[in-house]
């Protein structure tokens, strides 16, 4: 389910709290085949389902990376905010990866707005996400998003 604000005002008012969790989306071996051409990442523990079924996670697994990048799609079934002229990506104050992705998992981000501070021109957010793995005991990626508003 998604939240929309109109506005900055509205926007400031969720400070603190949930978004809620988005849709699953499927992490196939495809999209990290494709990751991999596109970042040069070619690691066979991504690329080569043969051998990574050998390797230590019993199949090929998501890059990290491809993993993060998925943050903005996954956050994008969250929250929409009217009202503004431009969305920035301001950039990360942490991210770690417990556990990884095998190709062909399901993942989805549970989130919560836990800042919305002033800035010249708009406002800049804080972000708490998790990743998840359907199924998984541990989450993908644990992430701390900073994204900017302007009017």
């Amino acid at each position: 389910m998604s939240i929309t604000v109109n506005g900055l005002d509205e926007l400031k008012k969720l400070a603190g709290g949930d978004l809620g969790t988005s849709e699953w989306i499927e992490v196939t071996q495809d999209r990290v085949d494709t990751f991999a051409d596109a970042t040069d990442d070619h690691q066979w523990i991504h690329t080569d389902p043969e051998r990574a079924a050998q390797g230590p996670f019993g199949a090929p697994i998501a890059h990290g990376y491809l993993t993060l990048s998925l943050f903005i799609p996954l956050f994008s079934q969250l929250l929409e905010v009217r009202g503004v002229t431009t969305k920035v990506n301001y950039g990360l104050d942490k991210v770690r990866f417990p556990a990884p992705v095998k190709a062909g998992s399901r993942i989805r981000l549970v989130a919560r707005l836990t800042a919305v501070e002033d800035v010249p021109g708009g406002v800049q957010i804080t972000v708490d996400g998790t990743i998840e793995v359907d199924g998984g005991t541990k989450p993908a990626a644990v992430v701390r998003s900073l994204s900017r508003f302007y009017v």
